[in-house]
């Protein structure tokens, strides 16, 4: 798992029970049919651009969520910000693994919103890098096991050994106290679900030194025009 090819294949290969892993996975209601390739070559193309541009910090929150990195393949990132995200890293393609409208994921916006006033490429991740749902509801969200996280702790260790990140933020309190073994200094803000969007842009702020405008960072507000509008949290 030394470079993002291998990585990318790794992952690919980790299958679990109630956990539908996007990379070698394919939604039949909503994915095109190559979506697991679509969605390996986005976080290879990621990992890539990171490498080279000796990116120095790793964005980590807690599980995948259903709404976005399930859909794209790439971590805290829904389908409306690809092309953000894509510019951030220096103008690589990202592509759309999934059939009909986008789909808008609030704390993807939220996160997307403050990257963009922050304007440093950062790699981002998930203690558990694969979308963990409850049995025969494919499409729910609940938190990993701690059975599953030793079962993918390999992936983040080999990920922070590629990266080699002078700092780590942490998303959250689980990210947080999940990462407390990690020799990496790690920084904790809130996580801007359930009403911490404000303490999550002011710490983020904080922590790089981006004076915060009430104004602009009163309220991520999702695009609805040509996209389908979703609450809900991911990690």
């Amino acid at each position: 798992m030394k470079t993002p090819k291998t990585f990318a294949a790794a992952l690919a290969e980790t299958r679990l029970p109630s956990v539908f892993n996007p990379y070698r996975e394919t939604c039949a209601l909503h994915d095109r049919p190559n979506a697991a390739a679509v969605r390996r070559r986005n976080l290879e193309r990621c990992l890539e651009a990171a490498l080279d541009a000796r990116v120095d910090t790793i964005w980590v929150a807690r599980d995948l969520g259903y709404r976005g990195g399930r859909r794209t393949g790439v971590p805290l990132t829904d389908e409306v910000h690809l092309a953000t995200a894509g510019a951030l890293m220096g103008g690589i393609e990202l592509e759309r693994a999934t059939r009909g409208p986008a789909v808008a994921e609030r704390t993807a916006a939220v996160v997307w919103r403050v990257l963009s006033r922050v304007r440093q490429p950062v790699v981002l991740w998930n203690i558990f890098p694969l979308h963990p749902h409850e049995a025969g509801d494919p499409f729910s969200n609940r938190c990993h096991t701690r059975a599953e996280r030793d079962a993918t702790w390999p992936l983040l260790t080999a990920l922070i050994d590629m990266i080699r990140p002078k700092q780590i933020v942490a998303i959250g309190r689980d990210a947080g106290l999940a990462l407390a073994s990690i020799d990496v200094p790690v920084h904790v803000v809130r996580h801007p679900s359930y009403g911490g969007q404000a303490e999550f842009i002011a710490g983020v702020y904080a922590l790089y030194g981006v004076a915060q405008d009430t104004d602009s960072d009163e309220g991520a507000v999702l695009p609805l025009v040509g996209v389908q509008a979703a609450s809900g949290t991911a990690a």
